[in-house]
């Protein structure tokens, strides 16, 4: 069994998904949240997972408090670390200690949005497309190795609030895919930083937005770029 760590703030619906996915090989051994109010306590509590506050409130320094969240969350002895709405920027001696077991979802298409307010932006730019990413964490914020990613339209008339529900139900369902690839030691991330899924498929498939008049020729032939 392979031990998983979840870092929360607040609700945790990312946390909530992983935990009701019940991966085979995994145990969910403690749900910790730099919050006492956080609600993704209550969930946890309630599922039989030991539930930790490390109040960040509580210490002077970000560094003083990153030693205490890593004390207890190595008191679980964790294969994997999960950031799932954990609202805290971690030193880079936090990152580097957990490195190559430490995960973070970001809604947007990484590189494109790092940082917070993602959907205005992508709204602001004009994207037809927008979405989620799984990463691995390294010390540069949002710069990992992706793991894996989701993509949703941007849809006429669509705000800040439809666009992120729309991308948030895509990140309930490829958190827990992530987490169970690394459970099953399917994941391997290149010298160059690129991450491959043993046994992923290499179906040549694309997604259009807007979407291709099905009588449309096929241009990449016509341009000599066929197959």
């Amino acid at each position: 069994m392979k031990s998983i760590v979840i870092l929360v703030s607040g609700r945790g619906s990312n946390m909530e998904a992983i935990v009701r996915a019940r991966l085979p090989g995994a145990r969910i051994s403690a749900v910790i949240s730099n919050r006492p109010d956080a609600k993704g306590l209550e969930f946890a509590t309630a599922n039989g997972i030991p539930a930790i506050v490390v109040d960040h409130k509580a210490f002077p320094t970000r560094e003083a408090f990153d030693r205490a969240l890593g004390e207890a969350i190595d008191a679980h002895a964790p294969n994997l670390v999960v950031l799932a709405g954990f609202m805290r920027v971690l030193t880079e001696e936090f990152v580097r200690h957990y490195e190559g077991r430490l995960f973070n979802i970001h809604p947007s298409l990484l590189p494109a949005f790092p940082g917070l307010h993602t959907h205005r932006r992508a709204l602001e730019a004009g994207v037809r497309v927008h979405g989620a990413t799984v990463h691995f964490v390294t010390a540069a914020l949002d710069c990992g190795p992706v793991v894996i990613q989701a993509v949703v339209p941007v849809l006429p008339g669509d705000d800040e609030e439809t666009l992120s529900a729309r991308v948030l139900a895509q990140e309930h369902r490829i958190y827990p895919q992530a987490v169970r690839w690394f459970v099953e030691e399917r994941l391997s991330v290149a010298p160059d930083g690129r991450v491959t899924v043993r046994g992923e498929s290499a179906a040549a498939a694309a997604w259009t937005v807007p979407a291709l008049d099905p009588l449309a020729r096929d241009w990449s032939e016509a341009c000599g770029t066929g197959s």
